[in-house]
Parts: C-alpha cells; sequence; structure tokens
C-alpha cells in the first residue's frame, strides 16, 4: 500500500463574520444593485491558486437592502443559497418564488433563471455556495442576462414541494430531470437534525443530515453536497479524513475543529475550509449546542471514482 504524497496541498483557513459583515456593510452603502447586479463578498483562500474558497467551490455572501430586486440571469455553475440574517425575502427560480427565512436553503440548479427581491425594510444576507471554481477550470461557464429584470411567477406558491415531496405523482421521471428548484425550510431541517437518536449520532460529525435531492434521492446537486450537522454541548467528535473538500459556515454555537496540527476557532457567523485528505475533528466548546451549515465536492469525487475515506 504504497501513497503518494499530494503535491502542494491546500490549508485550511478561516474567516471571521466581523470582517465579512463590515464588508457586506460597506458595500451595502458604496454600490448601487441597479448598476452592479449583484453586491456580494467572496471567501478567497490564501492558500489556493485561483481566487476562491477552495479548488472546486466557492463560497460569497450576497446582501440585498430592503425594496431591492437582484435582477434575473442564470448560468451553468450550480448554486444554493443559505439565509443567515433577515427576512422578508423571495428568490424567484424557473417562475416560483420561495420565501427566504433564516436557515433555509433554496437552490439554484445550473442554467436555471433566478433572481431575488427583499420585500422588507431591512437588509437580507445569505451564503452563496457555487461550483464555480470547478466550471471555470473546465473552461465551460456560460451566463446569460433575462430580459427584464426580473421574472413573471407562473407557478403557484409551494409548488415545487407538492410536485416533489414526500407524496408525488408517478408521472415525475427522475431520469429525465435530475435537479430541480428546491426550498428546504429551517423548521424541518432543524427538527430533523435534532431528533436523532443518541445511538444513530456520527462519530466524526456528530448529528448529521443530508440535504437528499428532490428527484433522485442522492446527493443535493449533482456537483455539491449540502450537509447540516449539530455538535451537542462538550461534544468532541473523532478524527477521519476524505478526498473531497468542505466548507463550513456556523449557523450557531462556538467550537474549534482541528485540521491536522492547525486549529481553527470558530462562533456564529464564521466559515472555514477543510481541504481534502486533512486529518480533521470538531470540538464543541460550550455548553450549548453548535450548528453548521456544510457544502462539499463528494458527489464529484464519487462520480470520478476518486473518493475515499479514512478513519
Amino acid at each position: 500500500n504504497v501513497r503518494v504524497p499530494m503535491h502542494r496541498p491546500e490549508a485550511p483557513y478561516l474567516w471571521k463574520w466581523e470582517d465579512v459583515h463590515d464588508g457586506l456593510m460597506k458595500a451595502l452603502d458604496s454600490i448601487d444593485i441597479e448598476m452592479a447586479e449583484r453586491r456580494v463578498i467572496r471567501l478567497v483562500s490564501p492558500h489556493v491558486p485561483v481566487n476562491s474558497t477552495s479548488h472546486t467551490l466557492q463560497f460569497t455572501f450576497s446582501i440585498v437592502n430592503g425594496g431591492e430586486v437582484a435582477r434575473a440571469h442564470r448560468h451553468n455553475m450550480a448554486a444554493i443559497r443559505f439565509v443567515v440574517q433577515g427576512k422578508g425575502a423571495y428568490t424567484t427560480v424557473e417562475g416560483e418564488r420561495f420565501p427566504m427565512e433564516e436557515g433555509d436553503l433554496i437552490l439554484t440548479p445550473n442554467w436555471t433563471w433566478h433572481d431575488h427581491f427583499n420585500g422588507s425594510k431591512g437588509p437580507i444576507i445569505w451564503l452563496d455556495g457555487l461550483d464555480g471554481p470547478l466550471i471555470q477550470s473546465l473552461n465551460i461557464l456560460f451566463f446569460e442576462m433575462y430580459d427584464k429584470e426580473a421574472q413573471s411567477v407562473t407557478e403557484e406558491d409551494g409548488a415545487s414541494l407538492r410536485r416533489l415531496g414526500f407524496a408525488r405523482s408517478p408521472e415525475v421521471n427522475a431520469a429525465e430531470c435530475r435537479t430541480a428548484p428546491f426550498r428546504y425550510g429551517w423548521k424541518e431541517s432543524y427538527e430533523a437534525l435534532e431528533t436523532i437518536p443518541e445511538d444513530k449520532s456520527d462519530a466524526y460529525d456528530g448529528n448529521l443530515i443530508r440535504y437528499i435531492n428532490p428527484i433522485t434521492g442522492g446527493f443535493t446537486l449533482p456537483t455539491m453536497s449540502c450537509e447540516l450537522q449539530l455538535l451537542k454541548a462538550r461534544k468532541v467528535t473523532k478524527a477521519h479524513r476524505h478526498t473531497s473538500t468542505s466548507l463550513y459556515h456556523v449557523f450557531r454555537g462556538r467550537g474549534r475543529t482541528v485540521v491536522g496540527e492547525g486549529r481553527l476557532e470558530w462562533k456564529q457567523g464564521d466559515s472555514f475550509v477543510v481541504p481534502l485528505w486533512q486529518w480533521h475533528y470538531h470540538e464543541n466548546l460550550s455548553g450549548e449546542e453548535a450548528v453548521l451549515f456544510s457544502i462539499n465536492d463528494r458527489p464529484i469525487m464519487e462520480k470520478l471514482d476518486l473518493y475515499q475515506e479514512e478513519s
């Protein structure tokens, strides 16, 4: 059993919420969304050759003020939106309007029209997860603007849930429709997370749920998996490593993640990256639970028959 050391492996990195939030507030004051189309802060790791969070996946934070519209467009990058702060906004994907509340996850599969509208009086902030670095490395990035500022809403509210939920028409063919717009509400996601029995808790990640694709029952999207994990008070997980890269956002709590010989001390709002094939484990440092949202590129690695895990 011979393993060849990887050349220049990526290093872990952490972004503090105070820095991200400060940048978002400055952007809110100085950037006209009608001119710029989007108002975002990109998390760029100093250890990655390209200007991205990792070599395959990207985290950005978006902010839209009350009454603003982030105009409609589409691209062949797959994207997700995880709402961090605020409420009263909507994302419209392929004619269906999805409400945005804190903790909600909304899918924007590749090449789907999407726009955002904030109907509240204050700003809303969400986390974007994209497979942009992967798509750009393959030289196949496509982008198109919509001919209007926003799409018309052509679907009834909740249409995708009724069509693709746990009770669905037999006419839904997974082979013909691999991905679809979808919203995973925070209430339902958290209930699934906190009710995991102790004997079913994962030794390496604590209570863990995967946001499954509503059509295939597999990974969230063809190029990325979205997950939510809960670390109970004072929980310390076991160490493992795998050939997928993981990007984390701390939704609640505080703790640390030990990656190799480095320690990433995190609290609510922080984000960090755990590169592939590096030993790591998580610690909850407080007497309260910690909740982490994450995306990873495991679907890519499995499709290429390159996924490995070691503990």
